[in-house]
């Protein structure tokens, strides 16, 4: 086999690679052994029909196309690991030559890793920022353990509150015609929480149980709806229950409750501990993040769009399992929320562009300074792993090689080390 690498465009090019006739031919064998088993030839029992009267009836070039689909996935990894590229696409392949008896010759266009050239990344500063907990953070945090143990109840009387749970049901009309999913019955809002369009929640601030309103609000011009884009729509709201969150008293009770403490000054003791180890933690965070920031601002990298894209998809797979966690599927976000899928990732893609830029600067540096991760720092990466399943590490190191999960945790540990070595070389090292 014969490969050759040619760069076209920037991170693109055309690796074009020659299969001898002789392993394109044992292709061919593969391919009439596959095909023939459903050939049914007048004289001969159903797969059976030799290669000779099969080529005679159907011609040679009838095996052609599978052939290749049994050569090419082959031929082209073993032309990527011979060339040295580092695909980071599915290839786009183009047939050069297919003939009987002579080499297979086929064009794989490409993108490929791009080429990083790196900036500076070491003696860099983190600017100071304050990460000391205040009476404020601890009453923040003791009101959020408050909250959490509030009651939902109703509100007989009174008027609708923000943050209130009401119960509605809902009817919209543009130019006095009903629209599709515009009506709902015995619907669950939170008022406030942004779940329908700009207005809408607002206007039902001040609504008794039992009443009816009109509200009229317009849709956005953006809105993933294109029928309903900008116009104006109006809602007949009928409201039938209102829940408002009843807080328990804040005293040495609560924190009976709600902890092992006896005192109320004990649980504020004891939240200020924690936010402490969490703010130190949110202060290497921050160092750690930072520093990465300057070394791939400092960085040139012409950015494969194909790699951004990859990363978005990532970002917004997991976006939609935290909307499912919450009971919310894409799709209804997008409707409550009145944004098409574009735009959801439209939104994610500086971050993507971020992230991707990062990474390989960081795998630069990894491979200018040298930084490897021996089996003995793997090994106790899996230990750890396995303590936190509550597994045995073997068990846990077979479920990983399954998956090709050990080489990740590697490539893990190399990018950890690799910002460990920008740490140590920054200005703000201890």
């Amino acid at each position: 086999m014969k490969a050759n690498w040619e760069k076209t465009e920037n991170n693109r090019g055309v690796l074009t690679v020659e299969v001898d006739e002789q392993k394109f031919s044992k292709a061919l064998d593969q391919a009439f052994r596959k095909v023939v088993k459903n050939v049914n030839v007048p004289g001969f029992r159903k797969g059976k029909v030799p290669r000779p009267i099969f080529e005679k009836r159907f011609g040679v070039e009838s095996l052609y196309q599978d052939a290749v689909e049994i050569v090419v996935p082959e031929a082209y990894q073993a032309a990527v690991e011979e060339t040295g590229i580092e695909p980071v696409d599915q290839p786009e392949i183009d047939i050069d030559q297919l003939e009987k008896d002579k080499p297979f010759i086929f064009k794989a266009t490409v993108t490929v890793k791009p080429e990083v050239k790196l900036g500076e990344y070491k003696d860099l500063e983190v600017p100071e920022k304050d990460f000391s907990v205040s009476d404020k953070d601890v009453e923040e945090e003791l009101k959020k353990m408050q909250e959490r143990q509030g009651e939902l109840v109703v509100v007989e009387d009174g008027q609708v509150e923000e943050k209130d749970r009401v119960m509605i049901d809902f009817e919209g009309f543009i130019d006095g015609e009903p629209f599709e999913g515009g009506q709902a019955e015995k619907y669950t809002l939170e008022v406030g929480s942004g779940q329908f369009i700009p207005g809408f929640e607002e206007q039902l601030v001040g609504m008794k149980p039992e009443e009816e309103k009109e509200i009229t609000v317009t849709f956005p011009e953006d809105y993933q709806a294109e029928e309903l884009a900008g116009k104006e729509a109006v809602f007949k709201v009928k409201l039938h229950e209102v829940k408002r969150m009843r807080l328990p008293e804040l005293d040495d009770e609560f924190a009976q409750d709600v902890s092992e403490f006896d005192t109320l000054q004990e649980l504020k003791d004891d939240i200020e501990n924690k936010l402490k180890e969490q703010k130190s933690q949110d202060e290497d965070n921050y160092k750690r993040n930072t520093l990465v920031e300057k070394a791939a601002e400092n960085a040139e990298i012409d950015l494969p769009e194909v790699m951004v894209e990859h990363e978005i998809d990532h970002m917004l797979g997991h976006f939609e399992q935290q909307l499912q966690m919450q009971g919310v599927t894409l799709d209804q976000y997008m409707q409550f929320t009145g944004q098409e899928k574009s735009t959801i990732r439209e939104q994610f893609k500086e971050d993507a562009e971020k992230k991707v830029r990062a990474n390989l600067v960081l795998e630069a540096i990894a491979a200018e300074e040298n930084v490897e991760v021996d089996d003995e720092e793997v090994d106790q990466e899996l230990k750890k792993l396995a303590e936190q399943m509550g597994r045995e590490e073997e068990e846990v190191r077979k479920l990983l090689q399954a998956q090709g999960g050990v080489d990740q945790i590697r490539d893990e540990l190399k990018i950890r080390k690799t910002v460990d070595l920008l740490v140590s070389n920054s200005k703000n090292a201890a």
